[in-house]
């Protein structure tokens, strides 16, 4: 029939562009394998967020679809991550198990061709880093709905590394089973915060089931992997890891729920143009020395975009102030504040500059 002959050659063009595409992947892995080992040479290091940015805003620039620029962006940082992957095994540690939200910024972040390792608490992904078993590490910092991971911010006190970067991800948790039937769902497993998202969707529609806490949202789905008449309250990719069905979309209760995961290495990352810049600094205990101490960034017009007040544990009523602004510490503007700001106060400490997450 006529249109088979049309499929079959519009397969056999795409089958040529496929030949094409796998050799210029190869081409391209050859040229990443000699810039990396230029790097090496130069002990510079393999990881360069600068330059990722500069590629995904070039190809934005360059794309005329049909596909899309987000979809563009999915399929190039596979192929970073893969071709980085020939300059040298990337470690990056998380705080698993695997298939948790913070898994998935691991994904998000640095592909899927670098080594993601699971670790149990914050604090191991901080001491993999310290003790260079691993290259860089992903933690969660805050949430919209339940506000900063004090944990987190605590560790940078205890800890000499850098912010190299961040991930703003969508938290939307789904209902899924290994059994296809919702009606026959007995028991629902899930972490603790994940159930109280889904209180008011799981009372209106599954009165009797028996809700379970367990210690993630990823245990969860392994322990419904394993139970016929249960499901799990759980992510997108923790479906797809156990092999669950859905059973229903997004039962959580707000509709903008999103998490910022920081990116945690060794070295400062160049300047991008849109840059952030952490950092924590105390006080003295008197009247106005705060408002001394923020007075700078009015002065030189720099945007604080975040102030977070933590107890620094050294004596009773001391505090610490872990603070975001707008802006490179390679900036002079920037550089210049930050010098004022550390020599009017008795503690400054840099934690970071590095790219602003754009996706919301």
């Amino acid at each position: 029939m006529e249109y088979q002959e049309e499929l079959k050659n519009l397969r056999k063009e795409i089958d040529d562009i496929d030949q094409t595409i796998l050799q210029l992947l190869n081409k391209r892995a050859l040229l990443a394998k000699q810039v990396g080992e230029i790097k090496k040479k130069n002990n510079l290091p393999i990881f360069v967020p600068s330059r990722e940015k500069e590629i995904f805003e070039r190809l934005e620039k360059l794309n005329t679809g049909p596909l899309s620029n987000d979809v563009i962006k999915h399929i190039f940082r596979e192929i970073i991550s893969a071709c980085r992957s020939v300059e040298e095994n990337i470690k990056v540690a998380y705080l698993g198990p695997k298939a948790t939200f913070t898994h998935q910024a691991s994904l998000k972040y640095f592909g899927s061709a670098v080594d993601h390792i699971p670790v149990s608490t914050i604090k191991d992904v901080f001491e993999e880093i310290a003790k260079k078993k691993v290259n860089y590490g992903v933690v969660p910092v805050e949430n919209t709905i339940e506000g900063v991971v004090n944990y987190t911010l605590d560790m940078f006190l205890d800890y000499d590394l850098k912010i190299i970067g961040e991930v703003i991800l969508e938290i939307s948790l789904h209902l899924m089973s290994i059994n296809p039937n919702i009606n026959e769902i007995q028991r629902i497993y899930s972490h603790k915060f994940a159930i109280a998202e889904c209180r008011d969707w799981l009372q209106k529609n599954m009165p009797n089931a028996q809700i379970i806490e367990v210690e993630s949202t990823a245990k969860a789905a392994e322990m419904a992997r394993d139970d016929y008449e249960a499901a799990a309250i759980a992510s997108e990719s923790a479906a797809i890891v156990y092999g669950l069905h859905i059973l229903e979309r997004k039962i959580d209760k707000h509709l903008y729920n999103y998490t910022r995961f920081l990116i945690i290495g060794n070295e400062i990352p160049q300047p991008t143009g849109k840059d952030k810049t952490t950092f924590i600094f105390s006080v003295k205990n008197e009247v106005g020395a705060l408002y001394k101490a923020l007075e700078p960034f009015y002065k030189n017009q720099i945007n604080m975009t975040k102030i977070e007040s933590r107890p620094s544990k050294k004596e009773a009523w001391d505090y610490i102030f872990f603070t975001d602004i707008e802006g490179h510490i390679h900036e002079e503007k920037v550089s210049k504040t930050l010098e004022e700001l550390k020599s009017s106060v008795p503690f400054f400490k840099i934690l970071g500059s590095y790219s602003k997450a754009q996706d919301v």
